[in-house]
């Protein structure tokens, strides 16, 4: 088959311009040609036909709106490039006499500022502001931002930032600068100098807040948002020793760790006495703690309380800016660190049953080591009924199970027999753990012993090895309780195969020095107590002060725990 000739030499094709798309091509075309029938256009818009010219004038019209937008002064002073969204105009301060404009809107019973400085439309904790007519955090109050939106939408129109404590008004967004809203900044974040500091111990005082409910600053409940009692009485308890308490009230920490400004933030609002309300919330150091122990402590779930002291003291101790290995490097050290002697030796295979605890005149090994906690064993409890077919509940004084570290009684500790000593110089405050439950394989048991013990004076020289450079031989070295944290066992019905099971209860017992009172605290609830019945519980936890002055001549009063 003969291939049909071309029209055209491929050179001249090469040489022609590609084809124009079908929009193009219509762009191109000369609407005045005869042979589109069409007026010329101006390169945009098509121009009706010769027969529709006189019924449609799209570019008369147009030049017509034009005029009259003029003519109104609409278009005066207008960039064509600006956006037609234009930021509406931000005041720098209110029209004069509009001063206290919208604070007769403010709130103060539904404000709440315990709880996570997080917007509730973003979860953010950046830039956060307070609504202070519903007590909601927003974002921002730029015109874009979330209080910005809030302020429009509700017609809520005082906030505070809750970093830099300046309050607002939005959406015109100057700064409102009146003394009426100084409770409210104080609230947020309560400030006291230190002379008021220092007269909290000294002069006794009582407040009333919002809904004229009284209360004693630094006697206030927690709230127990699940399962944080555990909490709840170790943060009371240390906020009642006051070295502590004094570094974390009045110290600039704001370049330290969250758990340090928090846990700060948090014993400045238990001592507040212009709150709104009777209790605080632990709520915003919860949860750091539970992102810094990795969910090891929670606010859903019941912990020990002496396993978190410890992991909270040695935390607070970085935070601060202590040393892993220079003992004294911060306020916690400095309070709760004291040097225990621990003399072992290993039991030999000859040893008779009856002397596996005594130390023989072999070699023996001498440690020293620091503490903060010390450990207290209880007595084995009695297994069986007495003759009226009831159990008896053993009692035991605290100066039998501090003889554990008088450096004479041994113990067996694995495959060495051990005694303990303790050193001088002794920390200003000792904390002891009432060691009352155990586990096995099987099961956790609990010890119900109670422990008595004197309220005041009770004498430490015995259990420290004598040292002339550091304390007078012979004379007492006494401390006074200042807070002690109880365990109640409470049974609840369960329909699992074991039955009833007990749950653990926490409740912290305080002195107040300004009266010479006692206070038991558990979550929300507060109530004085006598120093005579506190042995109706079962102490494990207690916060020892030491006596600077010499002990009064009537001062050996005895109470129970």
């Amino acid at each position: 088959m003969s291939k049909r000739q071309a029209f055209e030499p491929l050179e001249d094709v090469l040489d022609a311009p590609s084809p124009a798309s079908k929009r193009a091509r219509v762009e191109d075309v000369d609407m005045g040609s005869p042979q589109t029938n069409c007026a010329p256009t101006n390169g945009r818009l098509m121009s009706p036909r010769p027969q529709d010219q006189g019924k449609v004038d799209i570019l008369g019209a147009d030049a017509e709106e034009h005029a009259e937008l003029e003519e109104a002064g609409a278009l005066d002073d207008v960039d064509e490039d600006e956006s037609a969204m234009a930021a509406p105009k931000r005041q720098t301060a209110p029209e004069a006499g509009y001063t206290d404009l919208y604070l007769d809107t403010i709130n103060r019973k539904v404000l709440d500022f315990d709880f996570e400085k997080l917007c509730s439309v973003t979860l953010s904790n950046i830039n956060v502001y307070a609504c202070l007519v519903c007590g909601k955090y927003f974002q921002g109050r730029g015109p874009k931002s979330q209080a910005y939106f809030h302020a429009l939408e509700e017609g809520h129109h005082v906030y505070v930032n809750m970093e830099t404590k300046k309050v607002y008004v939005l959406p015109e967004g100057y700064e409102v600068k009146s003394k009426s809203l100084d409770d409210i900044k104080f609230v947020v974040d309560p400030r006291m100098s230190k002379t008021e500091v220092a007269r909290l111990d000294k002069e006794p005082k009582v407040s009333w807040d919002l809904f004229n409910r009284e209360y004693i600053p630094g006697f206030v409940g927690m709230n127990n948002i699940k399962a944080n009692d555990y909490f709840n009485v170790v943060v009371q308890a240390l906020s009642h020793v006051v070295p502590l308490r004094n570094y974390f009230m009045l110290e600039d920490l704001s370049s330290r760790p969250q758990i340090a400004q928090r846990f700060s933030t948090l014993v400045r609002k238990i001592w507040n006495p212009r709150a709104f309300k009777t209790h605080v919330s632990p709520h915003e150091l919860l949860q750091d703690i539970a992102l810094r122990s990795s969910k090891r402590f929670t606010l859903s779930e019941q912990s020990d309380p002496v396993d978190f002291l410890s992991w909270f003291l040695n935390n607070l101790h970085l935070a601060v800016g202590g040393s892993k290995t220079k003992p004294g490097s911060s306020i916690v050290q400095k309070v709760f660190q004291g040097i225990l002697k621990i003399e072992s030796q290993e039991i030999t295979a000859r040893a008779d049953a009856g002397d596996r605890l005594r130390f023989e005149d072999a070699a023996v090994k001498s440690n020293v080591s620091k503490f903060l906690v010390l450990t207290l064993d209880l007595p084995a409890a009695p297994l069986f009924q007495d003759a009226l077919e009831k159990n008896i509940i053993p009692q035991v004084p605290l100066t039998t199970i501090l003889n554990k570290y008088n450096g004479i009684q041994p113990q067996e500790k694995m495959k060495d027999r051990v005694r303990y000593r303790l050193l001088h110089p002794l920390p200003p405050y000792l904390l002891f753990n009432i060691k009352r439950f155990s586990k096995n394989k099987f099961v956790s048991e609990r010890n119900p012993t109670i422990v008595t013990f004197p309220v005041t004076s009770l004498d430490m020289s015995p259990y420290v090895e004598p040292n002339p450079k550091e304390f007078p031989p012979g004379e007492p070295i006494y401390y006074d309780l200042v807070a002690n944290i109880t365990h109640e066992a409470v049974k609840k019905k369960d329909d699992s195969v074991e039955g009833e099971q007990e749950s653990k209860v926490w409740r912290v017992q305080l002195k107040d020095r300004s009266r010479d009172d006692w206070y038991g605290i558990q979550d929300l609830f507060v109530e004085k107590e006598q120093a005579e019945t506190l042995f109706t519980k079962e102490a494990y936890v207690m916060v020892w002060e030491r006596r600077r002055t010499k002990p009064a001549a009537n001062g050996n009063g005895k109470g129970k725990a």
